[in-house]
């Protein structure tokens, strides 16, 4: 399965994912929704807040240009909030797989779809 099926069927696809993309901890987007776009600096700064999530806890964390609030952060998973949207992030072996929520969805809905995806990839060792 190539990475865009993953962002478009296991994630988008779910109908409770507004918004994918899987970055690589290397650097660089694997896949990504259409017009979902993340900068080199929020890249970076995504994988950067895995390894100091106290950090990411006091400043939130910024996807594609939108400012999110850190309700949770340790290394291997980042919820955030902004107003009544929000964000999770979750760390594999390999990759991020950097998600957002769009109302009416909520994190209990969206949240067994993004963690389920990455037990699986790191099952088979992504």
């Amino acid at each position: 399965m190539s990475w865009q099926a993953y962002v478009d069927t296991n994630l988008v696809g779910s109908g409770k994912v507004s918004k994918a993309a899987i970055i690589g901890l290397s650097g660089g987007v694997w896949a990504s929704s259409p017009g979902y776009t993340l900068s080199t600096q929020e890249q970076k700064d995504i994988v950067a807040a895995f390894n100091n999530p106290a950090a990411a806890q006091a400043n939130g964390i910024r996807l594609a240009g939108q400012k999110f609030f850190t309700l949770q952060a340790n290394d291997r998973s980042i919820y955030g909030k902004k107003a009544a949207d929000g964000c999770i992030l979750v760390k594999t072996k390999q990759a991020v797989l950097v998600t957002e929520y769009i109302t009416p969805l909520q994190a209990p809905e969206s949240t067994p779809v993004v963690e389920g995806l990455a037990d699986y990839l790191i099952s088979v060792g992504y």
